[in-house]
């Protein structure tokens, strides 16, 4: 590997970086997008078990809302349980937006990568043309230079290209994801609200 980035020239080293930032980023994710800690089954019975019982005090509401995401869209809902209907929905929608974005934390800085990770790619291909360039001499080139000048252009443009495609899965698979969660939690917040005017 010590070789690899040594024939690879300083360009490698941003992508590096970069490549670090993007690993960080998805199992931070991977971590904290699970379904017990978003969306855990049995929260909207919690919910509704609570409204059904009158235990819907500070410190039970606060415990519901630390439970999970969800939790801080069903303790608002019970929060606003004796306004009218369409203000319930109304809050829940903007405690649900709330979830959404910490749920997309850190996505875009992902999709950014997968984006600039190619283009860092394609700075080091220049940069090992231009070895290439400066190699060349009238009388003769150097085989040692010209050889450095294609390797740092081949290693970094493939080093850009093999960060670019597992980030832009990622990316993709964990938008999907949120997307999966969100539904959950506005599933759990109509469960709660309809079984509430039963």
């Amino acid at each position: 590997m010590q070789s690899i980035i040594a024939e690879a020239g300083w360009p490698i080293w941003p992508l590096l970086l970069i490549s670090v930032i993007a690993l960080a980023i998805i199992f931070e994710r991977l971590i904290s997008l699970r379904r017990t800690r978003v969306c855990p089954a049995g929260i909207a019975d919690e919910a509704v078990r609570l409204y059904r019982s009158g235990s819907t005090d500070g410190d039970s509401l606060t415990r519901l809302r630390h439970a999970c995401l969800a939790g801080g869209v069903l303790s608002t809902i019970l929060e606003n349980r004796h306004q009218p209907l369409t203000e319930i929905r109304y809050q829940a929608e903007l405690a649900g937006g709330d979830a959404a974005h910490t749920m997309q934390r850190f996505l875009p800085a992902l999709a950014m990568i997968a984006t600039v990770a190619p283009l860092m790619g394609l700075f080091g291909t220049v940069v090992g043309m231009i070895e290439i360039f400066a190699a060349y001499q009238p009388g003769g080139t150097d085989p040692g230079q010209l050889a450095r000048g294609i390797s740092i252009a081949l290693y970094n443009t493939g080093f850009g290209i093999l960060i670019a495609v597992p980030a832009a899965i990622a990316h993709r698979l964990l938008r999907v994801h949120v997307e999966n969660l969100l539904v959950q939690i506005e599933q759990a917040g109509r469960s709660v609200i309809d079984r509430m005017q039963d």
